[in-house]
């Protein structure tokens, strides 16, 4: 049964390639957007029967606040958040905000479309397993967790870093070599490293890993610091350097 609804995430290319994935299993999708601190005004105003509303950073203070509004102004609309696996704080805070689900942001389109169907009925939608985690880490806390993004980061060179933001954004091997003033093959081989060390076969696999794990943001954020300490870091000597 199709489902009318709206795709909002905080990286447009995961937002966008959801909605398509959707859209060829027969549901009306009425916008795919980003970012999700945005996201309120425009469901409020479309109103879909269901948001999927993916976030990296569950338990970020105010991360949810877009979905009290939505709650609020448009109690009909069942609000389903995408997101990694939480802290017990972060499922806390999703369904105290609101929120009629959460589905792990590696879960199979089937599992998406189990939760926006319940969702629409008016039920709750949460894995038992993933409560059973985030109970589990609630009885048995880690005085220091995993920080999987940070882990990641370190897996990557700064040039390597720079393109895995750059394929985030939606950029080809063409564009991501003309904005890095390298080679196109030079580009082709930083892509595969990438998706070699982060242990995924696509783009858009390394950008959903990338942006659920809080690598993204770091990634980002560590290329801004390396080019600000290298000022050559941009000029390459030759026309295929590194």
């Amino acid at each position: 049964m199709s489902v009318r609804l709206m795709v909002v995430d905080d990286h447009r290319l995961l937002a966008e390639a959801l909605a398509s994935a959707l859209k060829l299993r027969g549901h009306r999708v009425l916008a795919a957007t980003a970012p999700t601190s945005g996201a309120a005004d425009l469901v409020i105003a479309r109103a879909p029967e269901v948001c999927l509303f993916g976030t990296a950073a569950p338990a970020a203070p105010g991360a949810f606040d877009p979905i009290a509004r939505i709650g609020r102004e448009r109690p009909q609309v069942a609000v389903v958040v995408l997101g990694p696996v939480p802290s017990p704080r972060g499922i806390a805070a999703a369904f105290a905000a609101g929120a009629a689900g959460y589905v792990r942001h590696d879960e199979r389109i089937e599992g998406v479309e189990r939760a926006m169907m319940k969702a629409r009925a008016g039920e709750a939608s949460v894995a038992p397993a993933l409560l059973r985690g985030a109970f589990t880490e609630l009885l048995h806390p880690v005085e220091k967790p995993d920080d999987e993004g940070q882990r990641l980061l370190r897996l990557l060179t700064p040039r390597e870093a720079e393109v895995l933001v750059r394929v985030a954004e939606g950029e080809g091997t063409r564009l991501i070599a003309a904005g890095m003033r390298i080679a196109p093959s030079t580009a082709r081989t930083h892509v595969q490293r990438v998706l070699m060390k982060l242990g995924v076969g696509s783009r858009l696999e390394a950008a959903a890993l990338a942006a659920r794990t809080g690598l993204l943001d770091r990634a980002a954020v560590h290329t801004a610091m390396g080019a600000a300490r290298e000022p050559g870091y941009d000029m390459p000597q030759g026309p295929d350097a590194p």
